[in-house]
């Protein structure tokens, strides 16, 4: 084995900042020595590339590139408790001739030898293509675009969110088809993961009980990434990606557990699962944990066509009131200090909206925001109060100032709820004759289930809600925009079963919106 010191590896320019970026130095770890020796040609015990390759987080002149080397990807990694040297190459062309771009960077344990390379120096609204090798072995070529340039009149931007893709549920065909679609950009909204043990009757199980320890977190990840379809769609795009709860428990609030966990086992849980969550995903240094905290709300904007506003709505949310589920409201789901976002991050939202200069301002969230009424019957009232619908005041001053201050075409992308929805966001939903200030679309799941016999009593309840313009919860796929100055469009691509690696793709249906006319239509 070839062993490299740090200064040489990064030619003699190891200095703190650029040696916490390339090590991956993690608060609360132990900080691997700047001067510890890193393995240039190591042996591995399998394919050290078994999880793929990945880019995100796109900007103009740059994106993150990402993997993590695993030859035993399900028992840890199977990697030694050394630095490895990971070099990377950025190209023109998927022959990976014509690089433009090169380095080196070290996977470390402290971070299960996961790299996230930050390249900058590209040039905007471009393809690009990029590989890793380590040792003799190359990784699969991945493909990744750039942003648009700032404030540059874009014509045209094609992106899909998707979200819940729950392994035991079903296959992942609908990713299968979703690389080989004609977009830029996917977004994902969250429960890439799910934490729970082994519950039969799905296809396929998991790979141990309900996970709690950073082992755990990383190996569950790691299932997850083994899928060859997801990877596809990995490679294909770059990604941009928030989480919900099930990265860590499901229907978490803050520090506060579903479960009857100690605050002090909760927090340490929420700190690996954090840790692994990065460790996982192509995130840039920004989104570095900090032990049980981790910055993930963040904007990406597209020219002058798009602004994206990915929030995170776990991790500084107030307890979710009436005891949580789906119930009458009780005083709590009102509120004025109830939030979803935390003050800082609803500041942080107006701000990035009244600023914003872009045609459609898109809010890329978690659970879905337009009210909605689970009982037809009069003067009863039904809300899952883990939904804005539990958090009245703060969706109020969300639709206020989207009244009030007018971003240009706010539009909502929403995942949680494992079905398909299309909602105008109304200041007043008790009023249908009340002001449009938006329009929302909620796009179904990748695989996790929603309940048959739940189908029936939500369409039985549209009537009592005239600003949800479509429901869908038997079909399981992805959610497909077009944008360009004038129009949205928005198609519900969906699989014809999820039991089956070969199913078929097929459009459930259509929606646009038009510049300046809040609210969908029929395609």
């Amino acid at each position: 084995m070839e062993f490299m010191h740090c200064n040489q590896l990064l030619n003699n320019r190891c200095r703190r900042r650029s040696f916490l970026l390339s090590a991956g130095f993690l608060t609360g770890l132990a900080m691997t020595s700047q001067w510890s020796p890193a393995i240039a040609k190591p042996k591995f015990s399998g394919y050290p590339f078994n999880l793929g390759v990945a880019s995100g987080d796109p900007l103009p002149d740059g994106v993150v590139l990402w993997t993590r080397l695993a030859p035993d990807p399900l028992n840890g990694g199977g990697m030694p408790m050394a630095n490895i040297v990971v070099r990377w190459e950025v190209a023109l062309d998927e022959n990976m001739r014509k690089v433009v771009q090169k380095g080196k960077a070290l996977a470390t344990p402290e971070l299960a030898h996961s790299v996230h390379i930050d390249v900058r120096g590209l040039e905007p609204e471009r393809w690009y293509w990029y590989q890793f090798k380590v040792g003799n072995e190359l990784s699969p070529i991945g493909r990744t675009r750039t942003a648009s340039a700032f404030h540059r009149s874009t014509k045209q931007l094609n992106f899909a969110f998707v979200s819940c893709q729950d392994w035991q549920n079903g296959y992942y065909t609908a990713f299968q088809h979703l690389a080989k679609e004609e977009i830029d950009l996917v977004v994902h909204l969250g429960d890439y993961i799910y934490e729970y043990g082994p519950q039969p009757g799905g296809p396929r199980q998991h790979n141990s009980a309900e996970i709690f320890s950073l082992a755990d977190y990383r190996n569950r990840h790691a299932l997850y990434k083994t899928d060859l379809n997801l990877q596809a769609a990995h490679a294909a795009f770059p990604w941009i990606v928030t989480w919900d709860d099930h990265e860590v428990e499901n229907n978490y609030a803050n520090l506060i557990p579903e479960e009857n966990q100690s605050l002090e086992a909760f927090i340490t849980r929420r700190a690996y699962a954090y840790q692994a969550y990065y460790e996982h995903m192509p995130l840039r240094e920004s989104s570095l944990p900090n032990k049980s905290n981790m910055q993930l709300y963040r904007r990406f904007t597209y020219g002058d066509l798009a602004e994206f506003n990915v929030l995170d709505t776990r991790q500084y949310r107030t307890d979710q009131p009436c005891n949580d589920g789906l119930k009458p409201r009780c005083v709590q789901a009102f509120d004025a200090n109830a939030t979803m976002t935390g003050k800082e991050q609803e500041q942080w939202l107006f701000q990035g909206l009244d600023k914003s200069r872009s045609r459609w301002n898109v809010i890329a969230q978690q659970t879905m925001l337009a009210e909605y009424d689970f009982d037809p019957r009069p003067d009863i009232g039904l809300f899952n109060v883990d939904q804005w619908d539990g958090y009245v005041a703060a969706r109020n001053r969300l639709l206020n100032f989207l009244q009030q201050r007018q971003p240009s075409n706010p539009v909502v992308i929403t995942g949680d709820i494992h079905s398909s929805w299309v909602h105008d966001l109304k200041t007043d939903f008790n009023n249908p004759a009340s002001i449009t200030v938006g329009t929302e679309f909620v796009g179904t799941s990748i695989s996790s289930d929603f309940p048959t016999a739940f189908i029936a009593p939500v369409q039985a309840a549209l009537i009592d809600n005239p600003h949800t313009k479509f429901f869908d919860g038997a079909s399981r796929g992805y959610v497909r925009c077009k944008l360009t100055p004038k129009l949205w469009q928005t198609d519900y691509r969906v699989v014809s079963t999820i039991t089956s690696p070969t199913a078929a793709i097929s459009t459930l249906a259509s929606f646009v919106v038009q510049n300046e006319q809040p609210g969908a239509q029929r395609a």
